[in-house]
């Protein structure tokens, strides 16, 4: 006689809980423990179907299935895409259009969502849930990606001969022991209880709370970082302007990074090496940077050789890597509430590799607009060098007189 109280507590406490394959294993088993009469038994208490059961004692009889599967080759409903031949053809034709990507290349992207690309496919006589769409989309190339910034836009054809100047010449500035510095803005700060970018560690469901939206303090206004990123030593400077972001600002920052770090440095230096980017307050057109410069030689009596990395290609300027990341990181998730947070936290700024920086609050003002004629161009120092003059030239003192 079948005890079927003791198979329904079996499969209640055990098969009730296992995948598909699990479940006819532990039908076909039950069945034949029972004997006569115990497939219809077993269906009877499990809810699994005779031919279900009778599959499950097949599975006994036969070897182990490869690894996370549960069915024979064959089993199982029919992919949606093999009971509807138009449905992948049609799905192309919804996000072809769309796409981002080359389309010559195996991995494209959509931007059109799952949900609507169902509704889309229901309406053309292709009826299919979202996440089934989701899975075809897979299965024909297609996953959701992020923007990368990559197109560096047009690209000159001396770009790679320029880098390889401008390591020459610093390599050059280092052998004789004389100054090599990046220059360049980071961008512009707001003052004030704002959110910053990135997460901190804080008490569980404590966060810092800041303002809800970034509308910039009258009082308090935003600030222009200007580094100076001394390549040799591994030390910055940082000039944080409360005006304008100008070349007057720009030449002023090296003129204090000399005076505060450079010159206990560098006490017999005779020449500065100058790296920049093409654009911003210190681009290669700037006059106002070019005379600035002019200024500060005359004033020091060295000569400063400048080299700007050609258009488009400013994420290779070393400060950005070397300084500007690492303050980015030590202010993260910190609201900057007033300017003397802003200069703590910059000079507050270290890195493994012995990275040393020192900051200081600039109040002074710099007029924007400011125009320099082309006779007082003419009156400059400057002499282009050979190669590329307007990305490469030397300023010197139009004095001999050194401060």
């Amino acid at each position: 006689m079948i005890d079927e109280d003791a198979i329904r507590q079996r499969w209640d406490a055990v098969g009730s809980k296992l995948d598909e394959r699990g479940r006819r294993l532990f039908a076909a088993i039950e069945m034949r423990t029972a004997g006569r009469g115990g497939l219809a038994a077993v269906s009877k208490i499990t809810g699994l179907a005779r031919s279900t059961i009778n599959r499950g004692e097949d599975d006994l009889d036969a070897g182990p299935l490869p690894k996370r599967t549960v069915r024979r080759p064959g089993g199982g409903r029919r992919a949606v895409r093999d009971k509807d031949p138009g449905l992948i053809p049609a799905l192309k034709s919804l996000v072809e259009p769309a796409t981002l990507g080359d389309p010559m290349r195996p991995l494209l992207w959509v931007s059109k969502s799952p949900d609507k690309l169902a509704a889309a496919l229901t309406e053309m006589g292709h009826p299919i849930s979202a996440d089934t769409v989701d899975k075809e989309l897979v299965g024909i190339g297609y996953t959701r990606q992020f923007n990368r910034k990559t197109n560096e836009g047009s690209k000159n054809p001396d770009r790679n001969a320029q880098f390889e100047y401008i390591n020459a010449k610093v390599a050059e500035a280092q052998r004789q022991h004389q100054p090599v510095i990046s220059v360049d803005t980071k961008k512009k700060e707001l003052v004030g209880n704002y959110k910053n970018g990135g997460s901190d560690y804080r008490p569980k469901g404590d966060p810092c709370r800041v303002n809800a939206h970034d509308f910039e303090d009258k009082k308090l206004g935003k600030v222009a970082p200007y580094g100076v990123y001394d390549v040799t030593a591994n030390t910055g400077f940082v000039s944080v302007g409360i005006t304008s972001d100008t070349a007057e600002f720009a030449v002023q920052s090296i003129r204090c990074w000399r005076e505060r770090m450079g010159l206990m440095r560098y006490p017999g230096a005779q020449e500065l090496t100058v790296t920049a980017d093409c654009g911003g307050s210190n681009g290669a057109r700037v006059r106002l940077w070019k005379r600035e410069l002019q200024n500060f030689a005359d004033e020091t009596g060295i000569a400063i050789h400048v080299h700007h990395y050609p258009p488009g290609t400013s994420k290779w300027n070393k400060i950005e890597h070397r300084l500007f990341c690492h303050i980015t990181q030590t202010w993260r998730a910190r609201p900057l509430t007033s300017r003397i947070a802003v200069v703590e936290s910059i000079a507050a700024t270290t890195t493994k590799t012995g990275l040393k920086v020192e900051s200081a609050l600039d109040t002074r003002h710099y007029q924007k607009g400011l125009k320099v004629s082309k006779a007082e161009m003419k009156s400059l120092n400057i002499k282009g060098h050979d190669f590329h003059p307007e990305w490469n030239y030397t300023v010197r003192p139009r004095q001999s007189t050194k401060t």
